[in-house]
């Protein structure tokens, strides 16, 4: 890649956010860069101290759906529906962009952001594989 990754994870992560990357790479088989999303169990979800979140990712066009949302996120976005139809509440700002980059650089991504009334919150995004491309995003929010 000639560029680095702009949503790189930073050194020191969250130590929320550090249970769903253990649980992303304990999932990897072998020499894999990255799992298989047939390998996620939901239920492994339940014990972080993060709101988790599962994407589907689509090539031709672009497009990203919402397929889990922890009870914490389900006010904001709706099971099923893309992130292009959905009004991004605090959580989801630049989600879309942060999903592409996501799958561009075919590793995990991290943005923290505040809102307007200077709450901040934390996000990753994290890869899986499936059908030949990265198919399935796993993303969890701190704050």
């Amino acid at each position: 890649m000639p560029c680095q990754n702009p949503f790189r994870l930073p050194d020191h992560l969250d130590l929320n956010l550090r249970g769903i990357i253990s649980l992303w790479r304990g999932l990897k088989r072998a020499e894999n860069s990255m799992p298989f999303a047939d390998d996620l169990e939901l239920s492994a979800l339940s014990d972080l101290p993060v709101k988790p979140f599962l994407l589907s990712a689509f090539a031709t066009p672009e497009r990203f759906r919402f397929e889990f949302l922890s009870e914490g996120l389900r006010a904001a976005a709706v099971t099923g529906s893309f992130i292009d139809e959905t009004s991004p509440d605090n959580h989801f700002c630049y989600l879309r962009a942060q999903a592409s980059a996501t799958i561009e650089a075919a590793e995990p991504t991290f943005l923290r952001l505040a809102d307007v009334s200077g709450q901040a919150f934390s996000r990753v995004l994290l890869p899986m594989w499936g059908n030949g491309a990265i198919n399935a995003l796993l993303g969890a929010i701190d704050g």
